[in-house]
């Protein structure tokens, strides 16, 4: 058993490498994933805030003020 103990090892730490540079690879997608969430949730409250200013326009336009309150 100990003839096999090297190759082991050596079996065991390409494994560890491998799974090392995967956990790296993750690690940089969930990074940029995060960086998309972001600009994501900027560019959606942008657009919200741009249809609130048209929503109350619309209002207004279609509800104008009594004549006497000019």
């Amino acid at each position: 058993m100990n003839d096999a103990a090297p190759e082991r090892l050596a079996q065991i730490e390409a494994n560890l490498a491998h799974l090392e540079r995967q956990v790296e690879q993750l690690n940089e997608v969930v990074i940029e994933q995060g960086k998309l969430v972001a600009r994501l949730k900027k560019e959606v409250q942008r657009q919200s805030l741009a249809m609130e200013t048209l929503e109350l326009e619309r209002i207004k336009a279609n509800n104008p003020r009594p004549p006497h309150h000019g």
